[in-house]
C-alpha cells in the first residue's frame, strides 16, 4: 500500500540531520510556476490570500523571493525533518532507523500546494502554501485546477513502483481533495480516528492528526501491506471498531483517559 499525509505549516529547518542521501522534488517544474505567480503578490496581498498575519505574509514573500534552482544541502531540506506539525509528532522521525527511512521513501507521501507529491528524502526549501489557497493561475481559480490531475498521475506511477493498488489516505480532505480518487487503479482505505468525550467517541482534530502519524509510522515499521491488517493497529490506545468500520473506512476508538 501506499500512504498519503499532509504537510505541516510548522517547519524545521535547525535541528541536525542525519546522515542521509537527498533526492530531488519530482515537480518542480510546476513549483517554480507557482513560485513565480506568487512572487507577484505584496505582503498584503498573501495576507488577505492565506489568512495570515502581516509578520507571516512578509515572512513568506521573502521565502518566494528566496525560491531557487537547484537544489542543495544549503538551502533546502528533506521535507519529513522539516515538517513539524501533528501528524509528524505521530510519526515521531527521530525513532526511525535506515530501513525505516528506506520504507517511508518507498511507500509515503506528502501533499503539497506548492510541491505536489514529495517522498520524504525530498529536498524541500520553505513554504507557506495551503492547498485550498485560490491562488490563481492561467489553470484556474485555485490550486485544485492549477495541478489538475497530475498529484493524482503521480500517485499512481508511485503506487506501481510499489507493485500496489491500495491508497492509505492519512491526509486532511483540504489535501486529498486534490487527488482524483477515481482514476486511481483500486481501493482508497481512509482510516477514521476518534476519542471518548463526555461518553461519546467523536473525531478531535489534534489527536486524529497525531494518530495518523501513528498510524503511517506502524505500516512502515510492521511493513503492513493488506487492508485487513490495518485492523490490528493498537498505538497510543486506540483500537479498531468494527460496529462502526466499513472495508474502505476503517474506525478506531480510543476510551477516555481517566474515566
Amino acid at each position: 500500500m501506499l500512504i498519503v499525509v499532509s504537510p505541516a505549516k510548522t517547519l524545521d529547518y535547525e535541528s541536525p540531520l542525519p546522515a542521509l542521501r537527498a533526492t530531488q522534488p519530482r515537480m518542480l517544474d510546476d513549483s517554480e510556476t507557482l513560485v513565480q505567480r506568487a512572487r507577484k503578490l505584496s505582503p498584503a496581498d498573501l495576507s488577505s490570500l492565506m489568512g495570515v498575519s502581516d509578520k507571516i505574509a512578509h515572512l513568506n514573500v521573502e521565502r518566494f523571493a528566496l525560491w531557487q534552482r537547484p537544489f542543495n544541502k544549503d538551502n533546502a531540506r528533506p521535507a519529513l525533518f522539516a515538517f513539524k506539525g501533528d501528524v509528524y509528532t505521530g510519526l515521531d522521525v527521530s525513532r526511525f532507523s535506515k530501513d525505516d527511512l528506506a520504507a517511508a521513501q518507498h511507500r509515503l507521501r506528502m501533499l503539497s500546494g506548492l510541491y505536489g507529491v514529495l517522498r520524504p528524502l525530498d529536498l524541500m526549501q520553505p513554504y507557506r502554501l495551503e492547498m485550498g489557497t485560490r491562488l490563481d493561475t492561467s489553470a484556474g481559480k485555485d490550486l485544485y485546477a492549477f495541478w489538475d490531475d497530475r498529484i493524482t498521475r503521480q500517485l499512481i506511477k508511485d503506487m506501481r513502483a510499489v507493485g500496489t493498488d491500495v491508497l492509505v489516505n492519512l491526509a486532511s480532505n483540504e489535501y486529498f481533495k486534490s487527488v482524483r480518487t477515481k482514476l486511481l487503479p483500486g481501493p482508497v482505505i481512509e482510516p477514521v480516528f476518534q476519542d471518548e468525550k463526555n461518553g461519546k467517541y467523536k473525531v478531535i482534530s489534534f489527536y486524529a492528526k497525531k494518530a495518523r502519524g501513528l498510524m503511517a509510522a506502524w505500516i512502515l515499521r510492521e511493513g503492513i501491506e493488506k487492508p485487513e491488517d490495518l485492523k490490528r493497529f493498537k498505538e497510543a490506545g486506540y483500537r479498531y471498531d468494527k460496529a462502526s468500520s466499513t472495508d474502505t473506512k476503517p474506525v478506531f476508538r480510543r476510551a477516555e483517559q481517566g474515566g
